[in-house]
């Protein structure tokens, strides 16, 4: 009897194990990574924000390059209280004056305003690795939630069966009312189970649509089933990656340049851009449209308010001191951060390989054995189904591992701040 059971059972699990392996591509793959990653470059509001930001800042630096503006002044006397002779004052008179930037005042704010552009971009940068490193592991989530779904449905249907199974041995009174009651108790808390997993489903699928400017209840498709890339990464080559890309580091250079250019500005407020002025008058008394035109000059005398200009070259010497040391906080800030993300994948990648290659197999031997055990009445129910409990954990730790380590190359190709061709497309800037 026991025979009869147990090779029912086994050919139950190799059926549903069949039916899983033979589901539609189409239904697998009808939410590709691609897709998702294009969705969101094109509509997340942070990465549009951003970008607007970058679009507003390069306007910037035409405004700042631009000369001063040119000046009229005009003048009409409105009243005269006493006699004049014909011709002997001035009734209108009118002006226009350009100041001339000699000193180069406007190439360096121009200097400025294009580091600050660089700046945003960079800053829009960082906003597309972050979404897209957050899409990816949304979708990889729910992957993984919804492979634990199957794998919780046909572990399910199979303790159903053996649960069936044992009450109607115990009705014929060859099984113990014991084995029944575990059986159904497995099966029950598989139950709970599911509904914690269709909830990860609910929570990675809101997850994507925020991030892809989608009604939060909006339907997504089920992602297709990538293999974990196996990654070959030298350390040394990723180290020069996240110097020369990381949006950081990028931003501290550009601020060095900004300040440099400060510190070129202040200097140059030592000398002063001249205004010249054109000036035509009209008298009292005269058929003339214009009686005189007069030309002048003007400029201001910086070198007497010595303690003002020499406090904004000093100033602007600190700032430029503080952005260098910002360069190599922002530098060993990246470094850290790669070590991290680095540990993170290989530890990821060793629990992936240790489960793929030696715990899922021993637990599934251990289950045979057990299944073996049990029908030479060398091993109780009880055995066979701790067997089964544990060999299930088992795959499913494994496939969460799957998730965790392509989460963690997610992670590492936002803190290099690149591609590093690990996904299906190459969707992220990696220069201006």
């Amino acid at each position: 009897m026991k025979t009869t059971t147990l090779t029912l059972l086994l050919l139950t699990t190799l059926s549903l194990h069949a039916e899983q392996s033979a589901e539609p591509d189409s239904a697998r793959a009808a939410l590709s990574l691609a897709e998702v990653t294009r969705a969101v470059l094109a509509a997340n509001p942070s990465i549009r924000e951003a970008q607007r930001k970058w679009d507003a800042a390069k306007e910037r630096v035409t405004q700042e390059k631009a000369w001063p503006d040119l000046t009229v002044r005009a003048g009409s006397v409105a009243a005269r209280f006493v006699n004049v002779a014909p011709n002997g004052f001035t009734d209108q008179t009118l002006t226009l004056e350009q100041s001339v930037p000699i000193s180069g005042k406007n190439r360096s704010r121009a200097r400025i305003a294009a580091a600050d552009a660089v700046v945003a971009f960079e800053e829009a940068r960082r906003a597309e690795l972050d979404v897209v490193a957050q899409a990816r592991s949304a979708y990889f989530r729910l992957a993984d939630a919804y492979a634990q779904i199957e794998l919780n449905q046909r572990n399910h249907t199979s303790l159903a069966q053996i649960a069936e199974i044992s009450r109607s041995r115990y009705e014929f009174g060859t099984q113990n009312a014991a084995d029944t009651l575990m059986a159904e108790t497995e099966a029950a808390k598989l139950l709970e189970v599911r509904r914690d997993l269709e909830r990860n489903v609910a929570d990675a699928q809101t997850q994507l649509n925020v991030l892809m400017n989608r009604d939060a209840f909006a339907a997504v498709g089920r992602p297709a089933e990538l293999s974990p890339p196996m990654a070959h990464l030298p350390v040394d080559h990723l180290r020069t990656l996240t110097l020369q890309n990381r949006p950081e580091v990028r931003s501290a250079l550009a601020r060095i340049a900004g300040e440099q250019a400060r510190l070129q500005l202040a200097h140059r407020a030592w000398i002063p851009d001249p205004a010249i002025s054109a000036q035509g008058q009209r008298y009292n008394d005269t058929g003339q449209a214009v009686s005189e035109v007069g030309a002048g000059i003007s400029f201001s005398i910086p070198w007497g308010n010595y303690r003002k200009y020499s406090a904004g070259v000093y100033e602007a010497e600190l700032s430029l001191d503080s952005s260098q040391a910002a360069l190599e906080r922002s530098r060993s800030e990246a470094i850290g951060a790669l070590r991290e993300a680095l540990q993170k994948a290989e530890t990821a990648h060793h629990h992936l390989e240790l489960f793929r290659t030696n715990l899922v197999p021993q637990a599934r031997q251990t289950f045979v054995a057990s299944q073996l055990a049990y029908e030479s009445g060398k091993a109780s129910f009880g055995e066979w189904i701790a067997a089964q409990r544990a060999q299930r954990d088992l795959e499913a730790e494994a496939r969460e591992h799957v998730a965790d380590y392509q989460i963690a190359l997610a992670e590492l190709e936002r803190v290099v701040g690149g591609d590093l061709h690990l996904f299906p497309i190459a969707t992220i800037p990696t220069n201006k």
